[in-house]
């Protein structure tokens, strides 16, 4: 029996439609944009979609190719040529005959002509192969929409936030349609949403209120009651028409089990509704209850500037706010500011310089203008801004952030980049020589990703409601395109039979 011929490729973009920061296709490289042997060689191993899906190829023994993998920080619409220009390199591969493709794509791709790129692109590979089996991997944070389900053979979603099952995702995606394509299931696939929004650092299946829910798909996967259950949390930081909170459940043909399963789990997130919004404090209140804290590390989490959501990543407001609280024993970071990272590296190592740092980006959408902060310390350390993540969630990748220094003020050291890179691992600071472990006050631009690697070290976590494009006070975003009607926006907003 000949081999099978299979394409991998990957497609990823959380886009975040009030971000000021542009993505063209220079963006999509955190994987470079790779193709071919490069892309295989980087992914292989790794806890990440593309890396799931190449296990899959290779246990099955298929010959494989990857035209694509192309992977970017969440930020703005996707320019419209980085977006033409991927999907052109993996509708190619596949009109060039396959029998089967694997898809690592996210499910909140927008661009700047089109509001759903991942049903534009599983559109476009229809066209092309009609038949063909397709699998695709989605982020928790999909935004799902009915040509993703229309377009493709089987779909799953992270089941975890911080996201430490990327590859276990690909790996139940692939190996579905692996059992389809020897004949011993037939793949069909049944969603649903909510209109209704999540906040983001409510809605991490760890804990309530989306716990007992995902507890409840990933139960009827794992026992076989279904092939694949996915619960989809949805990003709010889009203003989109599709936003909600969905599902998607994948049953065989011969089985009734889907429509019952996807409607529990809708239901119970819509009775939840209330619960999955955030409610936060003022700043300066969460600061100083952060200061009264016995022990340490204490985890400062800057949530409203979150460069995995879109954030600039050189907002100054909660950085501002611990220097005016009088935090001693502190390391903060990384700010994205390339002058400041150019102006420490001229100065060299032990010299000291002052810096107006961070604040270099408008935010209009918010109305927010930069606002740089007037800092002043000794250049402690110079890197290149590179290390190998050794956390649970992306392990094995290597992180970039571009040349680096670290700003030693006295009370707080300050590590500063030339590329956004949201602190997930512990790397981003130990690989400048800062031990977080050894610190009173870790201060970090995350929102939930950060728990992977930093709340095994924390005594405490504070959520910061620090200024930026990432905020989760929906009052500061003004939707024009969503969803209508859609809770909180319409409180009392009751579902119709098309909902429910």
């Amino acid at each position: 029996m000949p081999r099978r011929k299979i394409v991998i490729a990957m497609m990823m973009h959380e886009t975040n439609t009030f971000s000021p920061v542009p993505t063209p296709l220079a963006s999509f490289g955190r994987m470079g944009a790779m193709q071919g042997p490069a892309a295989i060689a980087e992914a292989t191993g790794t806890n990440t979609q593309l890396g799931g899906f190449l296990a899959v190829a290779q246990a099955m023994g298929a010959e494989f190719t990857v035209p694509m993998a192309a992977s970017a920080h969440p930020s703005g619409l996707v320019q419209k040529a980085a977006y033409e220009q991927m999907c052109d390199a993996i509708v190619g591969e596949i009109a060039k005959g396959c029998d089967a493709a694997f898809l690592a794509l996210h499910g909140a791709m927008v661009a700047e002509h089109l509001d759903d790129g991942e049903g534009e692109l599983l559109r476009r590979i229809r066209r092309v192969a009609p038949g063909l089996p397709i699998a695709v991997g989605l982020d928790f944070h999909a935004q799902m929409t009915a040509a993703m389900i229309d377009n493709a053979t089987v779909v799953t979603g992270y089941r975890t936030y911080p996201h430490i099952d990327m590859a276990h995702t690909a790996e139940r995606a692939g190996r579905t349609l692996v059992r389809a394509l020897d004949g011993e299931v037939e793949p069909k696939m049944v969603w649903g949403f909510r209109p209704m929004l999540t906040s983001s650092l409510v809605h991490t299946p760890s804990r309530q209120p989306m716990k007992d829910i995902m507890d409840m798909a990933n139960a009827a996967e794992d026992s076989g009651q279904v092939l694949n259950a996915s619960v989809f949390g949805g990003f709010p930081q889009a203003d989109i028409p599709h936003l909600s909170c969905s599902a998607v459940i994948v049953c065989d043909k011969r089985t009734a089990e889907g429509e019952i399963l996807l409607n529990r789990l809708l239901d119970m997130a819509w009775d939840r509704r209330e619960a999955f919004l955030y409610r936060g404090a003022p700043l300066a209140e969460q600061v100083a209850g952060a200061k009264k804290l016995e022990g340490g590390p204490i985890i400062l989490a800057d949530h409203g500037d979150n460069t995995a959501s879109g954030g600039t990543q050189d907002v100054m407001s909660v950085v501002e706010e611990a220097q005016k609280q009088g935090l001693e024993d502190v390391c903060a970071g990384p700010i994205w500011d390339p002058g400041a990272v150019a102006r420490m590296i001229e100065a060299g190592i032990g010299a000291t310089v002052s810096l107006d740092l961070g604040g270099k980006v408008d935010m209009p959408q918010l109305n927010l203008k930069g606002k740089p902060l007037k800092v002043s310390g000794t250049v402690k350390c110079i890197t290149d801004g590179e290390f190998v993540v050794t956390g649970p969630m992306a392990t094995g990748t290597r992180v970039r952030m571009g040349r680096t220094a670290v700003l030693d003020t006295g009370t707080m050291q300050i590590v500063v980049c030339e590329q956004r890179s949201e602190p997930f691992d512990l790397g981003v600071f130990t690989h400048c020589g800062i031990d977080p472990r050894r610190k009173k006050y870790v201060l970090i631009k995350s929102r939930q990703h950060f728990r992977a690697g930093f709340e095994p070290i924390a005594r405490h976590i504070v959520m910061c409601d620090g200024d930026g494009v990432t905020s989760s006070d929906l009052k500061l975003f003004d939707y024009k395109n969503r969803r209508q009607p859609l809770y909180p926006f319409e409180p009392d907003l009751q579902l119709g039979r098309n909902e429910a």
